[in-house]
């Protein structure tokens, strides 16, 4: 998966000789608008968006947590609040 910005013929050849399903929206002025899945690619744009919102907590975006399971906590806590505020 990946963003409008790596929508070329080079890389959708790449991924594909790799075995790897395609999931890059086509950039707007491309005449040739191959396929792509709008579910998977909204699912990844979620995703992207909740890294973003973590990013916020500095905590989190510094990892500050010299351990690895003090910091997977800390980022549970984060999403927890997240979660319970989203708007």
């Amino acid at each position: 998966m990946g963003d409008r910005g790596y929508d070329s013929n080079r890389s959708r050849q790449s991924l594909a000789k790799r075995s790897i399903t395609v999931c890059i929206p086509p950039k707007k002025n491309r005449k040739s608008k191959p396929s792509y899945s709008w579910h998977l690619y909204k699912k990844r744009y979620l995703t992207e968006n909740m890294f973003a919102k973590l990013k916020e907590w500095r905590h989190v975006a510094t990892g500050y947590d010299r351990c690895a399971h003090t910091f997977m906590s800390a980022i549970h806590i984060a999403a927890g609040f997240i979660f319970y505020l989203k708007e």
